[in-house]
């Protein structure tokens, strides 16, 4: 079993895998008179293959229990899949690059701070939802449309949060 320690969440080394949604760092510009700063263009999203239209959801998680035992990663080879926690909601967030195969030595783990959201590329492996402490509702966006987008490798690893 592959042993990870989820470590902060930073752009510079979540860079390989998509991008952070933070808006406490991310460049913004003042928009309706002045009321609303835009944190503008934070994630490519990506929409591939046949017929492909991007879906806007929201997803409500429970909590997991750690350490955090996962027996897959999963992907999504025909779009991205963003993240964006509504209520401050902390999270692991796993990752392998894209691939036919996952090396164990290229798995990484990362927890978040509760305002950061994150875009998984088209093709990145990933972790199912796992939040922390409690219920987490999340808006996400990532690809509908024609064609399987959902990819499951098994894998047999063992997460710890960092105190």
């Amino acid at each position: 079993m592959l042993t990870l320690e989820a470590k902060p969440l930073t752009q510079a080394a979540f860079e390989p895998f998509g991008e952070v949604l933070d808006a406490r760092t991310s460049p913004s510009f003042p928009i309706n008179a002045g009321r609303t700063q835009r944190h503008h263009d934070l994630a490519r999203v990506e929409t591939l293959g046949d017929n492909p239209r991007t879906l806007v959801s929201i997803f409500v998680s429970q909590p997991v229990s750690l350490p955090l035992t996962l027996t897959f990663l999963e992907r999504h080879p025909l779009g991205s899949q963003a993240f964006m926690p509504l209520h401050e909601e902390r999270f692991i967030v796993v990752v392998a690059p894209p691939g036919d195969t996952i090396a164990p030595q290229d798995v990484r783990a990362f927890v978040t701070d509760g305002r950061q959201g994150v875009n998984y590329r088209a093709g990145t492996w990933h972790a199912i939802q796992s939040v922390l402490e409690r219920e987490g509702e999340f808006l996400v966006v990532d690809r509908g449309g024609d064609g399987n987008n959902c990819d499951e490798y098994p894998l047999s690893l063992c997460v710890h949060v960092a105190p």
